[in-house]
């Protein structure tokens, strides 16, 4: 899959000004609406792996309309390394799996995230013989200061469309309490707030989104942080996430990825 915008290629090397201005400039192209061709309800996990029969172009036989293609994103570190996995998906069936290992060059600092994993990611992008019609990326989009999380900054970079799925809150406000137990399919809209720099306080800049929930009273799983990278809306965003969930926490394409991430991992260290 080939870089688009080769200027927002993410570069350790640029001091904090200027990584803060480069994400400005990608929160200026990217768009939080819905721009892609496929129908969003047709991202779903019936049915076990394997079932579809495939032609010799990847499409599927028959008189359904072909799923679209979802990838996953998620990354491992390996001392001073950092491993990019990705995992396609159509449906439930695994059509291809790639990786990149690239050096780590900077630490994780709040906000920064796409400048310390960003080239690993574009690195196994690069070595990706399918284009994704959506890609997951674990770590922000919207829901940033500046509205270029890693989500954003990657699917600008490659113009593809992006989810963010996030484990934790960056910044923003979620418009009633996130705590305690939710019942699974919940979404709660996070509004931008203060700490914004690029757009108004209570926009809605993603959802916290509740994929599964245990039934036991005494133990309780944390909702997924979702917001749009580029050309999803927030909205959209969090339907394909749920639909995509298949009984977990993490979403199928992340899930996976994260697995294979560690795969690789264990094969590199």
């Amino acid at each position: 899959m080939d870089i688009v915008r080769p200027e927002f290629v993410p570069d350790p090397s640029l001091s904090t000004a200027e990584m803060e201005s480069l994400q400005r400039n990608i929160a200026a192209e990217a768009v939080f609406e819905d721009d892609f061709a496929f129908d969003p309800a047709s991202v779903r996990l019936d049915g076990p792996a394997g079932q579809q029969t495939l032609d010799e172009s990847g499409g599927e036989t028959g008189d359904e309309p072909v799923r679209p293609l979802v990838a996953g994103v998620d990354q491992a570190f390996v001392g001073d390394r950092t491993v990019s996995a990705i995992v396609v998906l159509r449906g439930r069936e695994v059509v291809e799996r790639t990786y990149a290992v690239e050096r780590t060059e900077i630490p994780y600092i709040p906000g920064l995230l796409s400048f310390r994993e960003g080239g690993a990611i574009l690195s196994a992008f690069e070595q990706l013989a399918h284009d994704p019609d959506v890609v997951f990326v674990d770590g922000s989009g919207r829901i940033h200061y500046r509205e270029a999380g890693l989500a954003t900054h990657i699917g600008v970079t490659l113009d593809v469309p992006t989810v963010g799925v996030a484990k934790n809150l960056l910044c923003g406000r979620p418009r009633e309490s996130i705590d305690g137990k939710l019942p699974a399919g919940t979404r709660v809209p996070i509004e931008a707030d203060e700490e914004y720099e690029t757009t108004e306080a209570g926009t809605v800049v993603g959802y916290a989104v509740q994929t599964r929930q245990y039934d036991s009273p005494n133990r309780h799983v944390n909702p997924l942080i979702v917001s749009p990278g580029h050309r999803v809306s927030a909205e959209t965003a969090a339907d394909l996430v749920l639909a995509t969930a298949g009984g977990y926490k993490l979403p199928e394409p992340t899930r996976l990825a994260d697995a294979y991430a560690d795969d690789v991992k264990s094969d590199v260290a």
